[in-house]
């Protein structure tokens, strides 16, 4: 990485989310995310299939797709690669890149891209966009995968409660304008924790940089959690949980 960048990889955070995310992947990959990805895969199928995983983390996407695929997996910190190589099938490569540069690797033809979690955490995410773009074949399919940029705002939303109407609602003190958020890894452990960034951006953002860099969305699904509450806030819970969904997915094509 150069020096007078800020390091916002996760690499001081990957002994933790290593062992968050684990083999099969922390629940929500294992019951949303997942599943999700592949169904989107199946809409878009080649039998000569390769998948560019971007920000790919400690390779937990590698693992569950079809063996047949070869896949690529690059990501900033080298601990969470040195974790996926040690996981990884024989028709699986890894990389270390930072993306505040396009990726500079011999140009590939991709029959699929996803970016799993990650490009919220990246300052700027035109690089990725245009690595996307390099690597991929005429009419590609990228998979984005985020927290929902519309209700899931660092810092800037909540949950609370209508006693009145009997409703858990979600709160949104801002949207449109971009921020920059730290996060700290273990908040018990306050100015000792580690420290990682979120960075948000309206959709409309989000279209502007993906059309700005070659790409025309197809898809855009929201994803909502499958968790079950109990007790005497159950009923609005489990409500609430159905309509302000977790996760959106977005696919975009290049063109």
């Amino acid at each position: 990485m150069k020096k007078n960048k800020q390091d916002t990889s996760w690499e001081s955070s990957s002994a933790w989310y290593d062992k968050l995310v684990s083999t099969e992947g922390h629940y929500y990959h294992r019951e949303i995310i997942i599943p999700g990805i592949l169904a989107l895969l199946e809409k878009y199928p080649n039998p000569d299939g390769f998948l560019l995983d971007l920000a790919c983390g400690q390779g937990v996407l590698a693992r569950h797709l079809p063996k047949k695929m070869k896949y690529i997996g690059v990501d900033a910190s080298l601990s969470l690669i040195q974790s996926a190589q040690k996981k990884a099938s024989s028709n699986h490569q890894f990389f270390v890149h930072d993306f505040t540069d396009a990726l500079q690797i011999p140009k590939m033809q991709c029959s699929h891209a996803c970016c799993i979690l990650a490009l919220q955490n990246m300052p700027s995410i035109t690089p990725l966009l245009q690595s996307a773009w390099e690597h991929l074949k005429k009419n590609a399919p990228l998979i984005l995968v985020l927290n929902h940029p519309s209700f899931r705002i660092p810092r800037q939303s909540s949950w609370g409660v209508d006693q009145e109407k009997k409703l858990q609602y979600r709160r949104l003190d801002c949207y449109m304008t971009p921020l920059k958020v730290p996060i700290q890894t273990h908040p018990s452990l306050k100015t000792e924790s580690e420290t990682t960034w979120s960075f948000h951006y309206p959709l409309s953002i989000y279209s502007a940089f993906l059309k700005e860099s070659g790409f025309t969305i197809d898809i855009i699904q929201e994803w909502c959690s499958n968790k079950k509450s109990q007790g005497k806030m159950a009923a609005m819970e489990n409500r609430s949980r159905k309509e302000f969904p977790l996760f959106m997915a977005l696919v975009a094509r290049k063109i």
